[in-house]
């Protein structure tokens, strides 16, 4: 499917409701923290959508995932002390056990308990702890996402999950609309994004790009992940490299492989809503790099790269908060979209999402 047109069904996804006030669906696996920012025998205070959540990792045992408060005098849990299976809130001493139920209050004696606290489920995977913030019955039929290459000795995956100041649906159309690549003339130098072809089905939007370099100037971290480009002075560059997007509801990836097939650079990446608007953002990452065939290059070249995809995300985070900025400012979507790949994706995130508490508040204008 190349450049085809919305359907009437897509269309009608899209005009609903402002795109900005569609929340994300929660009966989905949301990463909430990286592993090692939870220690053993401690807990943490992390959010989804407004909800605050309490990780809770005891000595033995698994990571539980509860809400961060005490039911006695809402004091946040994540601010407790964990002793075996339970923790205890940090005023009274009021202790909650991984189901949720207050197990404890000192001072009352075990046959006096009130109720307890919600419980998500929770579990740990790919150096990530996710919970599942919708329907917990539905929890064990929801399948958790594949997280990249992590563990692969083949790659080496880079971690990143910084906080934007944008509603997560800019930051889906940023990734999958290579043309920006504009933006990105001081690090890549001169590039252009060629569209090869998309696909689409219900719960999901791919689209493949390859590039083609407009002077000689090419970056070297960029010719790390992308190929050794050249500038042929008029003449069309062959495709060497296919880069495709994908966004695969709530999730999305991007894949490079060479001119033979195989796998070059692998990310994966959730944009998980911070503030009950979800006009806050946290982006949880995983960036794994295929090892090159010299012994020990790829951790010459690690800080390099590392460097230069932050600044790449930088001038991404800065263009997607300017997105935000005019949305607050005019009220609504005023978006005029002319490139079908980012029009489908939009539907996609339209009539996967739920309808916000402020869906009526923005006014929706669609070209």
């Amino acid at each position: 499917m190349d450049q085809i047109s919305l359907t009437e069904r897509d269309a009608i996804g899209i005009g609903m409701h402002d795109l900005r006030t569609v929340d994300c669906d929660p009966d989905f696996w949301y990463p909430v923290a990286w592993s090692h920012e939870l220690k053993a025998g401690k807990t943490i205070g992390t959010r989804y959508a407004g909800q605050p959540v309490a990780l809770v990792r005891p000595t033995e045992g698994e990571v539980f995932a509860l809400e961060d408060r005490c039911a006695h005098r809402q004091v946040p849990l994540s601010k407790g002390t964990v002793k075996g299976q339970a923790v205890q809130c940090c005023y009274h001493g009021w202790a909650y056990g991984r189901s949720g139920r207050c197990i404890d209050v000192p001072y009352l004696g075990k046959g006096k308990l009130p109720n307890g606290v919600r419980t998500y489920p929770c579990r740990e995977q790919g150096g990530l702890i996710f919970i599942f913030p919708g329907d917990p019955a539905l929890a064990d039929s929801i399948p958790m996402p594949t997280l990249a290459h992590v563990g692969d000795p083949d790659f080496r995956t880079r971690q990143f999950g910084p906080r934007v100041a944008c509603h997560y649906t800019f930051m889906h159309e940023n990734l999958m609309d290579m043309n920006h690549q504009f933006l990105h003339r001081r690090q890549m130098g001169q590039i252009r994004a060629r569209f090869l072809s998309q696909d689409r089905g219900e719960n999901f939007v791919e689209a493949r790009y390859s590039f083609a370099r407009t002077d000689t100037h090419q970056p070297l971290a960029e010719a790390l992940i992308f190929g050794r480009h050249r500038d042929l002075k008029g003449r069309e560059q062959p495709v060497e490299e296919v880069v495709t997007v994908r966004t695969e509801y709530p999730y999305q990836t991007l894949r490079i492989v060479d001119k033979d097939g195989d796998l070059m650079m692998d990310l994966w990446v959730a944009y998980v809503p911070q503030s009950a608007d979800q006009r806050t953002t946290r982006a949880f990452g995983l960036l794994s790099v295929r090892r090159p065939k010299i012994p020990f290059l790829i951790d010459l070249i690690w800080p390099a790269l590392a460097v230069f995809t932050n600044r790449i995300f930088e001038e991404d985070r800065e263009v997607v908060e300017l997105e935000q900025q005019a949305w607050d400012a005019q009220g609504g979507d005023r978006n005029r979209e002319v490139f079908p790949v980012v029009n489908h994706l939009r539907a996609l995130l339209a009539r996967s999402g739920r309808p916000g508490q402020s869906a009526g508040a923005g006014r929706a204008v669609f070209s």
